[in-house]
């Protein structure tokens, strides 16, 4: 069976390790829990791969050099990618303009 390998991922195996990953808290967790369960067990899932990873890593909202606030990403793997953990069965522009913000901070 041929490799299916996407030309449009800037890290296209991690991308694969990270859905992997992600499939399998979904596959065996389902659905209807809270955020902080699944990412208790994408935690473990990322672990058990072999991942290094951050969570709940704190960057900062700055305005001509003042700190107004923080944002804090859910993950951030292998210092290359983010991921936001989200419940339900739909994915709103907000979901993704927030993403967005967190690629536009400084940390």
């Amino acid at each position: 069976m041929p490799i299916l390998k996407r030309n449009d991922l800037i890290y296209p195996e991690l991308s694969y390790e990270i859905i992997g990953a992600a499939f399998d808290v979904y596959n065996l967790l389902g659905e209807g829990h809270h955020e902080k369960y699944y990412q208790k067990a994408l935690a473990e899932a990322l672990t058990n791969k072999g991942l290094k990873f951050k969570q709940q890593l704190s960057c900062s909202l700055n305005y001509r050099g003042k700190i107004l606030g923080k944002r804090f990403l859910d993950f951030l793997v292998e210092n290359k990618i983010i991921i936001e953990i989200k419940k339900g069965n739909k994915f709103s522009k907000q979901h993704i303009d927030q993403v967005l913000d967190y690629l536009k901070l400084n940390n």
